[in-house]
């Protein structure tokens, strides 16, 4: 790269982008926690199973997924004849990291007889090791197609598991993984913010603790907590999920005002994940540009990750 394209202005970028995505007949994906600028250009912008889905019946010949690694691989799998890049090829999970694909595969043998259901949210690895994988948009009802008899393994996120067994009534064997964002929220001050908006409704994401989804007004994924913003008469909500998904619902919804909750040692009113944020506009040039970073899967993982993956978008119509 010149030192004429490491100076290239925001709106320079975003021309080059629109010229680069016709030229290679390319698919710019958005997960609602990106950044905004990020949002802006994305030709399509989604929570993990809406994401899943667009890249399953794409015809676009490149997938420039903005989001997290295992967001890549779930798009390289379901198109394994595509190019799939991503803007920074280090952007993880530490959701999908809580959850070491060695250690849960041997989690599973120690449990026969189960079926095992793991949160997108993780390796293909780990879901070459799974029955049926799910979003936080579809665990429940996936779960309750399942016969109420049968022993569930969940993981790796085990706050959602919790929300899942708590409005089914199971009792599934959760696996103590986290997000890192989702698990500090801070309920003491989220009361605080409540006191001080008193007429404001919470939105509170089910990767977050049991205390914060028992003060919620409504639990969801991200799509979930959006649709609800938007039917609802409310004027003003606390939102405690990633806070990149306030762009979509200011945009959605401008009449209303969206208020980010605080983690528990933020200096700020704010919580994001880092891994999604170190996507940039330039990273998304450089990567349509260059064809690179480009996400690749073991044939063998691929083969076995997406029977589950496939499963999930059958019971999820």
């Amino acid at each position: 790269m010149n030192s004429t394209e490491s100076t290239l202005s925001p709106e320079t970028l975003k021309e080059e982008i629109a010229r680069l995505k016709k030229e290679k007949n390319a698919l710019i994906m958005a997960h609602y926690y990106q950044r905004d600028e990020i949002q802006e250009i994305a030709d399509f912008i989604g929570d993990s199973l809406a994401l899943a889905r667009q890249a399953a019946k794409t015809d676009a010949d490149v997938i420039v997924m903005c989001g997290v690694h295992f967001m890549g691989e779930t798009a390289k799998i379901l198109c394994p004849g595509k190019t799939v890049i991503v803007p920074d090829a280090a952007a993880g999970c530490s959701l999908a990291d809580s959850c070491n694909p060695e250690e849960f595969a041997k989690f599973v043998e120690e449990h026969p007889g189960y079926t095992v259901v793991s949160y997108v949210n993780t390796s293909a690895a780990v879901k070459s090791h799974t029955d049926i994988v799910v979003t936080s948009g579809n665990a429940r009802k996936i779960i309750e197609m399942l016969p109420e008899d049968e022993k569930i393994i969940f993981g790796p996120d085990h706050n959602l598991g919790e929300y899942i067994n708590s409005v089914t009534g199971r009792n599934m064997l959760l696996w103590n993984g986290a997000c890192h964002v989702h698990d500090r929220f801070s309920l003491e001050k989220i009361a605080e913010m409540k006191r001080q908006h008193p007429q404001a409704k919470i939105l509170v994401h089910p990767e977050c603790r049991r205390p914060l989804q028992l003060i919620a007004d409504k639990v969801g994924s991200t799509a979930a907590l959006l649709e609800f913003a938007q039917k609802d008469d409310t004027p003003e909500y606390i939102v405690v999920t990633e806070s990149g998904i306030l762009f979509e619902m200011r945009k959605k919804c401008p009449q209303k005002t969206f208020l980010p909750a605080p983690a528990e040692d933020a200096e700020c009113q704010c919580n994001e994940c880092d891994y999604m944020k170190m996507n940039t506009l330039k990273k998304v040039y450089e990567a349509l540009r260059d064809g690179k970073p480009e996400i690749t899967v073991d044939a063998d993982v691929a083969e076995k990750a997406l029977r589950p993956i496939v499963r999930m978008l059958e019971m999820s119509e």
